[in-house]
């Protein structure tokens, strides 16, 4: 699946193993975490683009403080 794939990494991330990596594959975004490549998530990009709108409207922010 890998090699299918442009796996990308948020510049937030400090390019450590412990973050969240996403691409897009057959019309569907998935996400895997960096230190468990092997799990795959996968959303369609409404779904995404919807969770992307609540992480910038602060919506999950309880979760990281």
């Amino acid at each position: 699946m890998e090699t299918e794939m442009s796996w990308q990494k948020s510049s937030f991330s400090g390019g450590g193993e412990q973050c969240v990596e996403v691409a897009r594959h057959a019309g569907e975004i998935v996400l895997r975490e960096s230190d468990d490549p092997r799990v795959v998530t996968r959303t369609s990009r409404d779904t995404f683009a919807a969770f992307i709108q609540g992480v910038k409207a602060g919506e999950f922010d309880q979760f990281v403080r």
